[in-house]
Formats: structure tokens, sequence, C-alpha cells
């Protein structure tokens, strides 16, 4: 049976990770960006995530930022879901264990990228992580636009049964077939959360049971808010919440995230706007869009 954790529920940011002007990780900025998530409602954090362009960091750097979201969460009551996975089975194992060790409360492990394995090949790669940190929950991330490759709902429902400690999914296919049939017949206990801001509310709807949000980075009292409210079932308020802050959900994807992300976040004067290559920061056209999201929420 499937681990429960009642903490796993609501709005969870995928954090932004700050960077100096020469390319170093602003630690003394990340651990406010942290602690304004906590005091504007959210409660389960995600460091080194897509959004926190884990992939251009190395494992020291990574493990330095989830020591200090393990450090503000214990003080401020929240829990972190820290990013572990990679396309290399025993690096994922190992990444794993180490972010345990560092507090985490469950690990975001990815669908393994560029190698593009078969569904038994998913099953493997997962069942090989569970079994090797057993009690630690982990959470599937499926998001096939980065990966290359889809975590089939099949595939899904079978790691959740074989599994205890496979508690979530983070289901940003955009397949709402696909996340329906894995809503229907998922185990008791196991959860399973939006990966895309813009399609949380319909997916509460349907039984889903919270959110891993950019938008949220930048907004978390009302992102937050939203999610409150859709799964208490006040769909009338999270509704008014969601068209209200949309242009900012679709704006924060009109350039590779997190660069549109990062750019609201140094115009609300919250941290620089730096990026790791490859990436870059956003164009000018991708600005005037996100200035016109930022005027229309009066961020400002």
């Amino acid at each position: 049976m499937t681990m429960k954790l009642d903490w796993m529920r609501g709005c969870a940011t995928a954090l932004i990770t700050p960077f100096k002007r020469d390319g170093s990780i602003d630690e003394a900025c990340f651990q406010k960006l942290v602690e304004r998530q906590v005091k504007g409602g959210v409660k389960l954090l995600v460091p080194c995530g897509t959004t926190g362009e884990s992939a251009t960091m190395d494992e020291a750097e990574r493990l330095e930022i989830i020591r200090i979201t393990v450090a503000v969460a214990k003080r401020l009551n929240a829990h972190v879901i820290a990013g572990t996975g990679s396309n290399n089975t025993a690096a994922t194992i190992d990444f794993t264990r180490k972010a345990r060790e560092a507090g985490a409360d469950c690990a975001l492990v990815v669908a393994p990228y560029y190698n593009k394995p078969t569904q038994e090949g998913m099953f493997a790669h997962f069942s090989e992580v569970a079994k090797s940190v057993r009690g630690m929950p982990i959470m599937l991330y499926n998001v096939p636009s980065r990966t290359s490759s889809n975590i089939s709902a099949e595939t899904t429902l079978r790691l959740a049964e074989a599994h205890e400690n496979i508690v979530a999914t983070k289901e940003a296919s955009g397949n709402f077939s696909q996340i329906m049939q894995i809503l229907r017949h998922r185990p008791k206990n196991f959860r399973v959360f939006s990966g895309d801001d813009a399609t949380t509310v319909p997916l509460i709807s349907l039984g889903a049971d919270g959110l891993v949000s950019v938008c949220s980075n930048e907004i978390p009292k009302e992102t937050s808010k939203m999610i409150e409210h859709a799964l208490n079932g006040s769909f009338h308020f999270a509704r008014k919440i969601h068209y209200k802050i949309l242009p900012l959900m679709e704006a924060n994807f009109v350039e590779a995230s997190p660069a549109p992300c990062k750019f609201v976040m140094k115009e609300l004067g919250l941290c620089e706007e730096n990026i790791r290559l490859p990436l870059v920061p956003l164009s000018s056209a991708g600005q005037r869009t996100l200035r016109s999201a930022i005027e229309e929420l009066k961020l400002k």
C-alpha cells in the first residue's frame, strides 16, 4: 500500500535558483526567496527541478540548495521535495540518498531524458530507485516536452502498486486522458499533482491533489490561495483567481523557462535575472509580453 503522507497536498513551488552576475549561486537571495514562499502560504518546496536550472548545477551546488531549503522548511514548518533525477539510474540513486541525508522529505525523480527508454525500462529505472532508498517517498516527474519520453498511465499505476514509497506523480504531459486514467485507477494514498499551472483547477476538479508551480515563485499568495479554494471545492473562487493570473501563467512559457519567471522576479526587485547557458535572458519581445502581464496584474 502507498505510504500515507498527509502533508503532500496543495501548492508546491518549483523554486528558481538565483545566480550572481559571475554565475555563482546567490545563497542569501535564495534563502529570502524560500522564506517568501512559506510566508506566502506555500508549504511544499521543490528545489533543484527544471525551474531551478538543476541541469547546469554541479552536485555540490545542488546539495547546498537542498540544505538551505531544508533549513528554512524546518524553521517555518514546510516540507521539501528535492529534485534528484537524471538519465543515469546509478547517479539518481546516489544523489537521492544524499538528498535524504540532507533532510529532504521526498525526492522528485524525472523520467530519464535523452536515453528514451521503453516503458519496461521506465519501470525498471524507477523500481531500482525506489528499492535503493526504501522509506524515502518518491514523486515521479513526467514531462515529455523536455525528456522526449512519456511515463504512460499504465507504467505509473504499475509503479504505484509495486512500491509503497512511490507516493505521487507530477504530471506535466498535458494529456488529460492519461492523467484521468491515473486518477481513476490510482491506489489509495497515491497523489497526483499538476505540472502545469494553467491546467491545475480543472485537474483538481477531476481529483488531483495539487500543483508543482512556476508562477508561485512570482505570486505565492495568489497561487496557493487558488489551490486552496479548488481543493476545498470552492471552484467559484478558484476560477476567479485562475482567470486573473492566467496571463502570467501563460506568459511564463513564451520562451524557455525559467527565463520569463526570472525576468518577472527581477522586475519585482526580488533577484537578478542571471541565467546559466545554454539558456539566455528573455528577448525584447518576451520582455514586452511579461511586462504586459505584470501591468495587468498590477504587480508593480
